[in-house]
């Protein structure tokens, strides 16, 4: 081999970018072409009327996992922001306006179940000591591993019984056997609404979601989420890679088993091995059907998480009721569930999430104003329609009112909607989804869309729809998996 081997990263998405670094970082020539005008993918942001938005993910939790990452390359995470923690990290809207602070501290916590159900505290003190212990193994060096076959189960850790029981029985099942009122039991299963299935479907491996939210805390990167996004490029660009942007790849051109480079509108890119950080789907139809991992009928046959309704307002004055990150329950939990899930309609009075990162960060708004930003989780499987989506706005400031006890419709001074065409335009997301594959059992760790083409000897996939699945943590560690396996494959092929 007389050169440097090349590796074509298709997306600057969070996966693609932290393989990037891994991979330089190895010694390997990285280019990286995206088609959007910025990095971060789902991470992504835009300004107007003074306010800013972070467009997609708003969550900062598992703070260990970007600080693992910093350091491999001489970073910490104070080098690029301030990690400040939320207290309350977040609040949960119930019927009647009934309010449940999720605090930091978790002894104030512990009072907060006591006062909704006697006798809970000690059952939820319980319930973290066992998601603890899930969390641990399942965090440890099992979430860093491929799953390409099943020789990847064969791990002492992965026989923990904590961790088998966890596989094989649901979220709901066990939040159900202890506690009894509907508050905590949405509490405790609403960050399943977003690994794309009901409570009574997602495996109770997923507790370790719990454990995050409630003892690790609920952090805000000072600027906004897209301060990573930031952080991720500088540190690649200091390791040596390049970056394209408004550049989508068009083809990747075979020889044998083999991809040997991509076209680039006319151009044609050499490539050693080419990783795929863009949408599987998306990415599979860049390569003759004879050469896909997977056909149309697999794709169909998937279940997939929501989609996504999401309103950003810029208002005029201060709202004072309104925390960093709020949750609303207060419409019926099952039937908005069932519309998402089951019956794919619309919503007519919905579950919705409000981000107001103005209440942490006086720079993303005008003085004495606030950004918001209203998540509501649609169907993948509906189609978008305006009569809809302003009858649901309306129905969501109508209750935001009630709840602030203040008027806002008249001081919306900014407004912007996207839905599904979004996530497809923008992010090339097979019908339009937001978070992936649902984390069911039979679309956990091995049976998850496989990192490796297993036609085309150096072909890689990483980010949400492969291992470990969605969220900004688990892409991070997706790059790291796939930088591995492309540099057993290189090191294998030239030695």
């Amino acid at each position: 081999m007389n050169h440097k081997p090349r590796i074509v990263i298709i997306g600057a998405g969070i996966s693609g970018m932290s393989a990037a670094c891994h991979l330089s970082r190895m010694g390997f020539e990285v280019t990286v072409f995206e088609k959007n005008e910025q990095p971060g993918g789902r991470i992504d942001f835009f300004e107007s009327s003074g306010f800013a938005f972070d467009m997609g993910p708003s969550w900062y939790w598992m703070p260990n996992v970007f600080e693992r990452f910093y350091e491999t390359f001489g970073y910490k995470t104070s080098d690029f922001y301030q990690l400040i923690p939320l207290d309350p990290g977040f609040e949960i809207v119930f019927e009647e306006n009934k309010s449940f602070p999720v605090w930091k501290n978790l002894e104030q916590l512990y009072e907060e179940f006591e006062k909704t159900e006697p006798g809970s505290a000690e059952k939820f003190e319980q319930y973290l000591k066992k998601s603890k212990k899930i969390y641990e193994v399942a965090m440890g060096d099992m979430v860093y591993k491929p799953y390409l076959s099943l020789l990847d189960f064969i791990d002492p850790q992965a026989f923990n019984p904590v961790l088998i029981k966890s596989v094989f029985t649901t979220v709901s099942k066990e939040v159900r056997k202890l506690f009894k009122h509907p508050h905590l039991r949405q509490l405790l299963e609403f960050p399943v609404i977003f690994l794309g299935s009901t409570a009574d479907k997602i495996p109770a491996l997923y507790h370790l979601m719990n454990y995050a939210a409630f003892v690790e805390g609920t952090w805000y990167p000072e600027g906004g989420m897209y301060q990573i996004a930031k952080a991720f490029e500088t540190i690649a660009k200091d390791l040596g890679v390049q970056f394209f942007y408004n550049t989508p790849v068009k083809k990747l051109v075979l020889e044998g088993n083999l991809v040997k480079g991509v076209h680039i509108d006319n151009d044609y890119i050499q490539a050693d091995a080419v990783l795929s950080s863009a949408d599987y789907v998306f990415t599979e139809k860049l390569l003759p059907k004879s050469y896909r991992n997977y056909d149309e009928s697999y794709w169909e046959k998937r279940t997939f998480a929501p989609s996504a309704l999401l309103f950003y307002l810029g208002i005029d004055k201060p709202l004072p009721k309104l925390r960093h990150h709020t949750l609303f329950f207060d419409a019926d939990f099952e039937s908005h569930i069932a519309k998402v899930y089951n019956t794919h309609q619309w919503p007519e009075n919905p579950l919705f999430y409000v981000s107001a990162t103005s209440k942490t960060d006086k720079s993303v708004a005008p003085p004495d104003k606030e950004n918001l930003v209203i998540l509501v989780p649609i169907s993948v499987e509906i189609e978008e329609n305006e009569e809809n989506i302003d009858a649901i706005y309306h129905n969501i400031i109508s209750r935001l009112e009630k709840f602030s006890g203040e008027s806002i419709a008249p001081h919306v001074v900014f407004k912007k909607h996207v839905a599904k065409k979004h996530f497809i335009n923008r992010y090339n997301s097979f019908k339009g989804n937001a978070y992936g594959l649902a984390n069911t059992l039979m679309q956990t760790a091995i049976f998850k869309p496989k990192m490796k083409n297993h036609k085309i000897k150096n072909l890689f996939y990483t980010g949400q729809l492969t291992v470990p699945g969605p969220g900004v943590p688990p892409c991070i560690i997706s790059g790291e998996i796939a930088a591995g396996l492309i540099q057993n494959f290189l090191n294998l092929h030239y030695e």
